[in-house]
């Protein structure tokens, strides 16, 4: 087994599963998980967890100065007797942070980018937090040393190659979903739900989905709109909720286990994603493949990689960003037409299963790791 570090700035965020998951499914590699600071969220192995800054102020200020200087030598000595083969980074504004290791451990570096990393502009976000200012200091350094960019969807492939991201050392990964996880109690009856689940911040659209939702409940009245999840914009969208709509809940954050739940008892699933003020937009949002998992029809905007997951008019519905009557007619449609719903969740069951399996995409990363090394060590 070959040891890979996984490095990400913070470790790890309960809405960032889908690293731990990957981690967690690699066959031929040891993932060990490595950040600048933890924060509250996920759990991850003991025993293969590293951390600059546990939480106190001498590693507060082990953090600023590894962030500004890459300067950390006891943390780099963990790292070095851990004798990896390459370094695997969560995001592009963690990819810049490693820079300093890589040129010393001389092993290949991947950064992974998910979405507002790739859409985020010096204009509107470098001096959003100290990350991000280090991060146009040194992008184009990260383009020159960085042996292989990833990225979640061939949208964010293109974002990259318009910032000068050299287009030959950049390929789509769909890291998937865990199929075997996700897949629908068919004992459970359906309700007339309509399931939103996400941060409550902008790029994500909720605001347009209240909206949509007040005009479904006049035609469906029955018809419940559930949202999971939690955000600086909560307070607002329940203000609206308030004002518009005659049944709805909102749920805050949930774990898994819950959201797996609601799944199996909704009829939609809506991911109503809009391009951010400042330019932040998804990458492709992992709810979406999830939902078809658990042969639940989506509708969503046409945003991003949304529509490399989601296949119009036969797992779900596609409209473009802020489309609320599209939203609601398409939404109506599927609570009122159980034939068609039938028939976009059987799809969608077979079309994440076939392309977005989480097994067969770990092993298409681990062939990409192999693939890597041998190049570096030829």
């Amino acid at each position: 087994m070959k040891n890979v570090i996984f490095f990400s700035s913070l470790l790890l965020p309960p809405s960032q599963t889908f690293i731990r998951a990957q981690g967690e499914k690699l066959q031929n590699f040891t993932p060990y998980y490595v950040g600048s600071r933890r924060v509250p969220g996920l759990e991850l192995p003991s025993d293969r967890t590293l951390v600059l800054n546990s939480g106190t102020s001498l590693g507060k200020l082990a953090e600023a100065t590894f962030k500004l200087t890459g300067f950390a030598p006891n943390f780099y000595q963990q790292i070095e007797r851990l004798n990896p083969v390459l370094l695997h980074a969560q995001f592009g504004l963690s990819g810049v942070l490693v820079l300093p290791w890589i040129r010393k451990l001389k092993i290949p570096l991947l950064v992974h980018y998910r979405g507002a990393d790739a859409t985020i502009t010096p204009e509107t976000s470098q001096y959003v937090s100290l990350n991000h200012w280090i991060y146009f200091q040194r992008r184009e350094a990260l383009k020159r040393e960085t042996t292989l960019f990833l990225t979640v969807s061939k949208f964010i492939k293109q974002k990259l190659v318009e910032q000068g991201f050299p287009e030959a050392k950049i390929r789509p990964h769909y890291h998937g979903v865990d199929t075997n996880q996700f897949q629908a109690d068919f004992q459970v009856p359906r309700e007339s739900v309509v399931l939103f689940v996400g941060r409550l911040t902008e790029k994500k659209g909720l605001e347009d989905l209240i909206a949509a939702m007040a005009r479904v409940q006049t035609e469906t009245p029955e018809a419940k709109l559930v949202v999971i999840g939690d955000g600086v914009l909560r307070e607002k969208l329940e203000r609206q909720a308030k004002d518009s709509l005659k049944n709805y809940e909102f749920l805050g954050v949930q774990p898994q286990s819950e959201v797996k739940a609601w799944m199996n008892r909704s009829r939609v699933l809506a991911t109503p994603s809009v391009t951010a003020a400042d330019g932040d937009t998804e990458g492709l949002p992992n709810v979406v493949l999830e939902a078809q998992a658990m042969s639940l029809p989506v509708v969503a905007t046409l945003h991003a990689g949304i529509p490399e997951a989601v296949l119009h008019e036969e797992t779900g519905f596609l409209v473009p960003e802020h489309d609320r009557s599209g939203l609601a007619k398409y939404i109506v449609k599927l609570l009122q037409d159980p034939e068609l719903w039938q028939s976009f969740s059987e799809k969608g069951r077979e079309w994440v299963c076939q392309s977005f399996d989480r097994d067969r995409q770990t092993r298409v990363l681990e062939t990409v790791y192999e693939t890597v090394l041998e190049r570096a060590n030829s």
